[in-house]
């Protein structure tokens, strides 16, 4: 026996008709055409469900072989559920045929889309054939329309592809734009360098940690967190401090001349240390008080400040005994190890014993 389905994958009989689905028989299956036909001539399931009675009618006709013709059809929403209504339908369609001969499918769709069911169909029954129907004067219209509508439903292709076509189509017009302000003709390679930017970004697959960091900042913006402003406080000291760091070597370049790479090293850690000292201190009074705003404050936590503090006296004193400084001597660089070390030993030791003779409140249960 020869059953014909017609597919709707988007149940758009049901939702613009009313019929119940599946629809099963030569009679009723006309019925449903003409009554999507009026509700909606343009559909192209109308199309589908007039061949499925056409094809019932020629194998009738000509063979005389037993042959039922039924519409079967899915869910506007998800394709996942949309394929498991139909695989129902299909049980429901085979359940109702009253006959013991092997039934094969011939199913009858409009387009790529509701071809994506057939191995769902296939799962319950033999395949003969399978029909595609569209309009003469649109060949492969469907098909191609269902695969660009992927490309741009899909966020990962949509990102790779679709992005940096975009820049691309954007470098002439910005080139021209520039021309005629009178801007400087690097633009073309400024676009250029940012569009090998992106794909190598891409590339490297950096979005997540990007997208994570700007999540962060925008739940650190909306909760009210210190570390948001000490955070951007601290990266504009870090670039005073870059910047004080050339400019220091700079003016030591020009009173000695060039220097060896122990000393240019020497010479920007002595210009920026104050500078990255004090980023370093800002961002962590930023994170204690967060701590503390949050009830979770360590006794511990509070050691930060002074290990940078430790670590700038260290760092100031051995880059400016490395460039032979007047008060850099020998003396003045071991007093600073000693002051860093017994500074954060200092610390270390008052806030452990703080922390263990002054320990947390237990949490009360809810």
């Amino acid at each position: 026996m020869l059953l014909v389905l017609c597919v709707d994958l988007d149940d758009d009989l049901g939702r613009k008709t009313g019929f119940e689905t599946p629809v099963i028989g030569r009679e009723a299956v006309e019925r449903a055409a003409v009554a999507l036909a009026t509700a909606d001539p343009e559909d192209s399931d109308v199309n589908v469900i007039f061949e499925g009675a056409h094809i019932y009618d020629t194998i009738t006709e000509e063979t005389g072989e037993s042959v039922e013709v039924a519409v079967v059809t899915g869910l506007a929403k998800s394709d996942v559920a949309a394929n498991r209504k139909v695989g129902e339908e299909v049980d429901r369609v085979l359940a109702s045929l009253q006959t013991g001969e092997d039934v094969r499918g011939i199913v009858v769709t409009d387009g790529a889309q509701d071809e994506s069911v057939i191995p769902v169909i296939r799962s319950r029954v033999p395949i003969d054939s399978v029909r595609r129907v569209v309009v003469r004067q649109a060949q492969n219209l469907e098909s191609m329309y269902y695969t660009i509508k992927q490309v741009l439903d899909d966020p990962e292709t949509r990102g790779t592809i679709l992005v940096p076509l975009g820049i691309l189509l954007l470098i002439y017009p910005v080139a021209i734009l520039a021309d005629q302000l009178g801007l400087p003709g690097s633009t073309l390679g400024v676009l250029s360098g940012l569009l090998g930017l992106y794909v190598l970004f891409r590339g490297l697959g950096l979005e997540e940690s990007v997208d994570g960091a700007i999540e962060r900042a925008r739940v650190a913006l909306y909760t009210g967190r210190m570390t948001l402003v000490t955070s951007v406080v601290a990266l504009a000291l870090l670039a005073v401090g870059v910047a004080s760091g050339i400019e220091y070597l700079t003016a030591l370049s020009e009173a000695r001349g060039s220097l060896p790479v122990l000393g240019t090293v020497a010479a920007v850690a002595f210009g920026a240390v104050e500078w990255f000292a004090a980023a370093g201190i800002v961002a962590s009074l930023g994170r204690v008080t967060d701590e503390y705003l949050a009830d979770s404050l360590r006794w511990r936590y509070l050691n930060a400040p002074f290990y940078v503090l430790a670590i700038a006296v260290v760092v100031h004193a051995l880059s400016a005994y490395l460039l032979e400084l007047n008060f850099a001597t020998l003396a003045y660089l071991a007093a600073a190890l000693t002051a860093g070390t017994l500074l954060s030993l200092a610390s270390t030791l008052a806030f452990a014993v703080a922390e263990s003779r002054l320990p947390r409140k237990p949490d009360t249960a809810a």
